[in-house]
């Protein structure tokens, strides 16, 4: 189903931006805002306090420029599947690379370990909450869309129906299309080198589930930005999400 997009009113009530609504960290967030005019920093600050609002940068640095407060400086990413570049398709000894078919609370310690401090990508989070509120949406297909198949969990020491989930590539059928939602891997439980050969798999299975390529979105600063230009990923835009 298609979302509705939502207009803001500038003054005289002429549409200065339109968005999709959705929620943030508990927050109402708008994003995917397009048909940007005159005004719209202005009637942002003015209209949606406390709300977490994702813009263009240029945007986005008038937003802060008027006190906002920068969550994320994003860059989207696209894959063209038939470019892809795989690095390896061999796991290291002790790891299987397997279908993402375990509950949440499997995932959810590699998951959560997988952004310590100092990362681009920590904040401080309640650890059920995150689970409760973040990891079970997503992988239930309430956050972003569906999961898609081509979703992959990296296990050590077991069989495919066993062992430690230390990492994972989340998949999603999104608004944008097929969405890498996460790529985690835990930094203490699993060698390095191990994200870019969960992505390697992905793609080559998006690719013979006849998808023709996907997205994601990594942090400005995120040295996982260049596994992903290995890989064959290029920049197609950036953004910042910021509060009023």
């Amino acid at each position: 189903m298609t979302e509705e997009r939502r207009r803001m009113p500038g003054p005289g009530g002429v549409p200065v931006f339109s968005y999709l609504e959705g929620v943030r960290d508990g927050r109402p967030w708008a994003y995917a805002i397009e048909d940007v005019g005159r005004g719209a920093a202005d009637a942002i600050t003015s209209r949606m306090p406390g709300w977490a609002v994702s813009a263009p940068v240029d945007l986005g640095q008038a937003l802060l420029d008027r006190g906002a407060r920068l969550l994320r400086h994003m860059h989207v990413m696209r894959c063209d599947l038939p470019l892809a570049r795989p690095v390896t398709d061999t796991a290291p000894g002790g790891f299987l690379i397997v279908p993402c078919d375990r509950p949440p609370a499997e995932i959810f310690p590699a998951w959560f370990a997988a952004y310590p401090p100092g990362h681009p990508d920590h904040r401080p989070r309640d650890p059920e909450k995150a689970l409760q509120e973040e990891l079970v949406p997503l992988l239930g297909g309430e956050e972003i869309g569906p999961l898609l198949p081509c979703s992959v969990l990296a296990v050590r020491d077991g069989s495919p129906g066993t062992g430690e989930v230390v990492g994972g590539v989340l998949v999603t059928d999104s608004n944008r299309g097929p969405w890498i939602a996460d790529v985690f891997r835990h930094p203490d439980r699993s060698p390095r080198g191990l994200g870019a050969l969960m992505l390697s798999v992905t793609l080559a299975r998006a690719g013979a589930d006849g998808l023709d390529g996907m997205g994601l979105a990594v942090t400005e600063g995120n040295p996982a930005r260049r596994v992903y230009e290995r890989l064959g990923f290029h920049m197609v835009d950036s953004a910042m999400t910021v509060v009023i």
